[in-house]
């Protein structure tokens, strides 16, 4: 890694790079992050992973510039003080199965150094409530369902309140009322913390985010506000009776429509019957992309 330079944002990356083997799934990512929720996009593949696993130190970036709260991850005592102040929820995260829900919070309160015994329990009480797993506190991991894992394993990112939070898709597994629920703990902490997630749930990203960071093959391809980023869109999004044809990025809707989206400089071959239609978030992610794969 390089010497830094002086930054204030909580998280500063500069030519960031990471290789597994010969592949490269990083490839000179530039982000100042700060306080309020960044939505991290990208199709499987390009990156989102790899990159939040870097800034919740798990993985040492092969080349280029990380600053986290000021400090750098690459020096062991800066790295533990990163890791007191920091939350982290992997995308699929493993749990010891005969953990109780709330051995298993204090346990991991006890590695962040979370005060005394009584401090402590209160800290993981109130986590398991702010999740709705009050009431399971005594249940074995093992004997809770996946999306009861889910909540636990947010609530483990949410211990001790962080200055950074990194969540790799943590909706999955969560019914309506829970997304709701996650969403307005995410928007209370953001209020001064720094959240990172990273989610295929485009509403989420709606609903949260005031800050879109797309990847693509390692590098990132769109850095701004989502209202930025639908308008990227506009003049590509079309609706039409009949399928377009081969060639095109559409789908049949639920009236018997197809919506055809247009890459920038691509014009529809065939304009009988199209109409220019508002863009939604999920179609300038998919037109920013690429992404066509189910589409057609």
């Amino acid at each position: 890694m390089t010497t830094a330079t002086t930054t204030t944002a909580p998280v500063h990356v500069r030519g960031l790079v990471h290789r597994y083997g010969t592949h490269g799934a990083l490839d000179g990512v530039d982000l100042d992050l700060g306080p309020g929720v960044t939505g991290l996009l990208g199709r499987n593949g390009a990156g989102k992973t790899t990159l939040l696993r870097c800034l919740a130190t798990d993985l040492e970036a092969t080349n280029g510039e990380l600053r986290l709260l000021g400090r750098d991850p690459g020096r062991a005592a800066e790295r533990t003080e990163i890791r007191r102040r920091l939350g982290y929820l992997p995308q699929n995260p493993e749990f010891y199965p005969y953990f109780t829900a709330f051995g298993l919070l204090d346990y991991m309160a006890v590695l962040k150094e979370l005060g005394g015994r009584r401090a402590r329990h209160d800290e993981v009480r109130r986590n398991l409530d702010r999740v709705g797993l009050h009431d399971r506190r005594h249940s074995r991991i093992r004997r809770l369902s996946g999306g009861m894992r889910q909540r636990l394993g947010l609530a483990s990112a949410l211990l001790g309140d962080p200055e950074v939070l990194l969540l790799d898709e943590p909706t999955i597994g969560l019914d309506p009322e829970q997304r709701i629920r996650f969403r307005g703990l995410v928007s209370e902490l953001a209020v001064h913390s720094t959240v990172v997630l990273s989610t295929h749930q485009i509403e989420d990203v709606a609903a949260l985010c005031q800050r879109v960071v797309c990847l693509d093959a390692g590098r990132v391809a769109f850095d701004g506000t989502p209202d930025e980023l639908v308008d990227r869109a506009r003049g590509h999004v079309w609706e039409r009776d009949g399928h377009p044809g081969e060639g095109y990025t559409a789908w049949r809707l639920a009236d018997g429509r197809y919506r055809v989206l247009t890459p920038a400089g691509v014009a529809p071959g065939d304009t009988d019957g199209l109409e220019p239609v508002e863009p939604s978030l999920e179609d300038a992610y998919l037109l920013i992309t690429g992404v066509e794969e189910g589409r057609r």
